[in-house]
């Protein structure tokens, strides 16, 4: 970290300190004076440096690069502070130099992120639901009856004022010195920006962080289109809230799009409205009409930072998230190119070559990792935002289990696109055998981010409802799994309609009894799982990225 990012992030911090009242928030003792009874696995995660080609950009694009990782160090700072809490700093000191300390900085405290949030430090207990959303000491029932209007918002800590009552605490509020600061930093990259559109949305996005109003800056966004470079920046997943669901995690990426592969990708979002309708349910549960105006692009990632650096790296953005933007616009699906290979490099061909048949091993390819993945972050505009009782969004019925419901759904939707687009040679000269080995080998990949993760649970109810169907099928002999192509093909039919009926419908209880049911990890697949490990294959991936990695400094 340069000197100029650590000033921002030193008086970003103190004055949240001073905000959030630190001393009474800080963990028990025992965890700072922490020692290590699970061991921490910094190996389970291979290095990859984030490196793209900055040769054609201009000296002024190079330095907004810069910039844009600036404010994602705050993004950082800010992630850490809900994650784990105001005091990190002096946690992290407190493990000194060793495995402890580099796994907590990979999971962003001292729980393990693809092993259910299992404590690796002596002393600091299970990992708060709600982490640093909400009281330590808070109950959902208490939460539930107190009166506090806008208390399932996405950008606002619940607190307790003196008296010992629940409040809310905007994000800007909580945040503001570091927000202010972060602010800038965007306002002074789009003074750099040769896109006149994307300057635009910078400064939008500014004020944006100083409001906690990105319905604006969301909208813009979807009308960029002649910009290089790009930024998601802000609080944007929920997946950090276990409790509810609810409360959004500051992260950052900085992105170069890839101009050749972009235009390869980008005619693939207009079949939308069309496969919508021919969705396996019911009218009623696609009466929604996704929007037109979604895009596809591939982009090499050079920075990441906050929740989407922490554990499990993601390698496909489909954003935004908020519902009505969706409707109206669409989403922008960006596909993180250079991520992407390395993790298809470092870990889904290793597991093929252990845990895919022999005669079916050679239909495991880049092309259909990249293609179920891009297609997964299509799939997410299909389906119902809203549900059929009026009674709101799909996310706001479901609840904690909405993301990983969500997650499954796109991951099934994604071989439905497939399926569609390739019987009406839309794919050109294809296998089709090539998605569904290598969506079986992806599902091995993603089972072992954990249940405490989205894309984790719902590939073990993926998993586990494709082999009780009879589409992954396990010789007894070789401990190896091949796909029978017929029955795939009707399971993931027959899931599809049951993950967007359980949306449709808001069905709590029913999306907790199939994540119970099926999100389970049997004895026989956690041996399979276990010889992965002695293999010696990688979890994911951590990155060696910064400014220095791409020649900046």
């Amino acid at each position: 970290m340069n000197f100029r990012i650590f000033r921002r992030v030193l008086g970003a911090s103190l004055a949240i300190c001073l905000l959030s009242s630190c001393a009474e928030e800080a963990p028990p003792e025992s965890s700072i004076q922490a020692v290590t009874t699970i061991e921490p696995r910094p190996e389970i995660y291979a290095d990859f440096t984030l490196t793209a080609d900055l040769s054609e950009l201009s000296d002024s694009q190079r330095e907004m690069i810069g910039l844009l990782i600036e404010a994602s160090v705050i993004m950082d700072d800010l992630f850490w502070r809900q994650a784990y809490g105001d005091d990190y700093k002096s946690f992290l000191d407190s493990l000194g130099v060793g495995p402890a300390r580099e796994f907590a900085e990979l999971n962003y405290g001292p729980w393990d992120r693809l092993a259910d949030e299992a404590p690796f430090i002596d002393g600091v207990g299970a990992k708060p639901l709600g982490a640093n959303f909400y009281p330590a000491d808070m109950t959902r029932e208490e939460f539930e009856a107190a009166y506090l209007p806008g208390k399932n918002g996405l950008y606002s800590l619940v607190r307790r004022n003196q008296a010992g009552e629940l409040i809310l605490v905007p994000y800007h509020v909580a945040y503001a010195e570091p927000l202010k600061s972060a602010a800038e930093l965007l306002r002074e990259a789009a003074g750099l920006a040769e896109s006149a559109s994307f300057a635009t949305y910078l400064k939008l996005r500014a004020a944006a962080l100083l409001s906690d109003d990105f319905q604006t800056s969301d909208l813009y966004w979807m009308d960029v289109k002649d910009n290089e470079i790009d930024v998601v920046i802000g609080p944007i997943e929920t997946y950090e809230d276990r409790l509810f669901g609810y409360r959004a995690a500051y992260e950052s990426y900085v992105l170069i799009k890839d101009l050749e592969w972009s235009n390869r990708l980008s005619r693939y979002a207009s079949f939308l409205p069309e496969l919508q309708t021919g969705l396996p349910v019911p009218d009623a549960y696609k009466q929604e009409s996704p929007g037109a105006d979604s895009d596809l692009n591939a982009y090499d990632v050079v920075y990441y930072a906050g929740h989407s650096n922490a554990g499990s790296k993601t390698i496909a953005i489909n954003l935004p998230n908020d519902e009505q933007v969706q409707l109206e616009k669409g989403t922008r699906r960006l596909q993180l190119k250079n991520a992407m290979q390395a993790k298809f490099d470092k870990i889904l061909n290793p597991i093929a070559d252990t845990l895919v048949a022999d005669d079916q091993r050679e239909h495991v390819t880049f092309d259909a990792f990249f293609a179920n993945t891009m297609f997964h972050e299509v799939a997410h505009g299909l389906g119902i935002k809203n549900t059929l009782d009026g009674r709101g969004t799909v996310r706001e019925a479901l609840l904690d289990v909405a993301s990983s419901m969500e997650e499954g759904k796109a991951d099934i939707l994604g071989l439905y696109m497939i399926d569609e687009l390739n019987a009406r040679g839309e794919l050109g000269e294809v296998d089709i055998r090539d998605y569904y080995v290598t969506f079986m080998a992806s599902v091995f990949r993603s089972i072992r981010f954990g249940a405490s993760s989205a894309h984790g649970k719902a590939n073990m109810v993926r998993f586990n409802f494709f082999k009780d169907a009879g589409a992954f099928v396990r010789d007894a002999e070789t401990g190896k799994y091949r796909v029978d192509f017929d029955a795939m093909k009707k399971a993931s039919a027959d899931l599809s309609r049951l993950l967007l009926t359980l949306q449709g419908d808001g069905d709590y209880q029913g999306a907790q009894e199939l994540t119970n049911s099926k999100g389970v990890i049997g004895d026989e697949l956690q041996a399979d799982l276990d010889r992965l490990t002695r293999a010696n294959i990688p979890v994911d991936i951590t990155f060696m990225q910064g400014a220095s990695e791409l020649g900046l400094d």
